[in-house]
């Protein structure tokens, strides 16, 4: 057998020129554009992010395009289907049905994502100081949200509803009661499990404040599940404007909200169809926008948790 001779030149580097080393190496990425990459491969998700977009473009500009206000009234032409002067067409007051779709499409979508960002931000702090500090503030915190937790949210969001004098911020003050509460449980089981990693305890022994290491270190490694929920929150949110608004509980008149919409038109639904469809559709084409865009975001920031 003949062994083969090893040279001195066996052992110098390659001459590779700077853009073949770029290709081999290849291009240098972060968890935001990994996470990134894996979400624009969910066409779904992409598709639910398309809808939302339309659907907020058009509450904006859905009322001025008609020609009409939400709040105009016409009785001689009363309970009109669509046509090419209303294009949704009336309810049984003469109200153009379309610009009342998109304003109400205003008024659901503000209040389902106030209700939601008020929810982020009393669950954030509150399960962040519970999951870091533990011990009894850990146990009196949580025993208190767990009492909040076993009154039935709807329950409550309609005792203060009829305690309260109607409004806006009546209804997003009484989804927050609550409402917070799951968002505080996931916030405290991530920041329990990564207080205890090398990088927290380096930072405190570097002489790093509690505070510092809540919101610039153990927080910001918590900001996936926070997103995931958060858009999970929201659809939430605007479902329980639409029943509060159904039930009479919810925004005053003249203003109108998909719920309102619904309500108004049960009386007539057997002759005036339309009058229901249009934001009935819109109630069911958002909370399944915001879902699957949740799922693609669940998938994309955590991509184990989608085997």
């Amino acid at each position: 057998m003949v062994q083969a001779q090893i040279k001195d030149s066996d052992f110098e580097p390659l001459l590779v020129d700077q853009a073949a080393a770029e290709q081999i190496v290849g291009e240098s990425t972060s968890y935001w554009k990994d996470a990134w990459r894996r979400f624009k491969k969910n066409k779904l998700a992409l598709f639910g992010v398309g809808v939302i977009i339309i659907l907020t473009i058009m509450a904006f500009i859905g009322g001025p395009i008609s020609g009409h206000s939400y709040d105009d009234t016409d009785l001689i032409n009363g309970n009109q289907s669509p046509s090419a002067e209303h294009w949704f067409g009336t309810d049984n007051l003469g109200r153009d049905v379309f610009a009342r779709t998109w304003y109400g499409a205003k008024i659901s979508l503000f209040i389902g994502l106030m209700a939601s960002l008020i929810d982020l931000v009393i669950g954030v702090i509150w399960g962040a100081v519970t999951g870091f500090y533990g011990g009894k503030l850990d146990e009196y915190m949580m025993r208190i949200a767990d009492i909040l937790y076993g009154v039935p949210y709807l329950l409550v969001v309609i005792l203060l509803m009829v305690v309260m004098p109607p409004g806006l911020w009546t209804m997003i003050i009484a989804m927050t009661i609550t409402g917070w509460i799951n968002m505080a449980r996931i916030v405290r089981g991530q920041v329990m499990q990564l207080r205890s990693e090398e990088y927290v305890l380096a930072s405190k022994s570097l002489g790093a404040s509690n505070s510092r290491l809540l919101f610039r270190h153990l927080v910001p490694n918590t900001i996936g599940p926070i997103l995931v929920t958060l858009t999970l929150t929201i659809p939430t949110a605007i479902f329980t404007e639409a029943f509060l608004s159904y039930l009479g509980l919810g925004v005053p008149a003249p203003r109108a909200s998909w719920g309102t919409m619904a309500s108004d038109a049960l009386s007539s639904f057997q002759y005036y169809p339309y009058q229901i469809f249009f934001p009935a559709f819109f109630i069911c084409l958002t909370i399944l926008a915001f879902n699957v865009v949740g799922d693609g975001l669940r998938d994309a920031l955590d991509p184990k948790e989608s085997k």
